[in-house]
């Protein structure tokens, strides 16, 4: 399984609002941490606003910061509400059939991915944002260059 660009920044974003501890950050200020494009982080954080994870304080000392306490975000939830399909093959995707797949019906593949990837979401439900930075703040806002 591979996680979209959308997914990945938005556990950036998250990671570095959960190190700012409740400080404004700005888009500007995160793009330039990570290297990464301001024209798409504003889509990202769009999204994460409306999800209710960033918060959004408008004007001139405006910025984000975390809309959710980082120990009741859960990782496995901001992966599912952000990626834009979960379907590892054709015949997981909703409301299709096996998209002509001969053995959909009788294939038992199906039901071991769908297995692996319930797997793989139990585990990142049991991990917060705060599990991600606590214990590892100091190293992150090093690399991040956070004061």
């Amino acid at each position: 399984m591979r996680l979209t660009v959308h997914s990945d920044y938005s556990l950036r974003v998250l990671t570095f609002l959960a190190l700012k501890r409740g400080d404004l950050a700005t888009i500007p200020e995160i793009s330039e941490a990570y290297g990464i494009s301001r024209g798409h982080l504003m889509k990202v954080v769009h999204a994460l606003g409306r999800l209710g994870y960033v918060a959004t304080l408008r004007g001139r000392n405006g910025g984000l910061t975390l809309g959710k306490a980082a120990d009741s975000i859960r990782i496995g939830q901001v992966l599912r509400q952000t990626e834009e399909s979960l379907a590892l093959v054709e015949c997981f995707a909703k409301g299709q059939s096996s998209l002509g797949c001969k053995i959909d019906g009788t294939c038992r593949l199906k039901g071991v991915l769908a297995e692996a990837q319930r797997a793989f979401f139990d585990v990142l439900d049991r991990y917060t944002l705060a599990d991600i930075v606590d214990g590892r703040a100091a190293p992150l806002k090093r690399l991040l260059r956070l004061a």
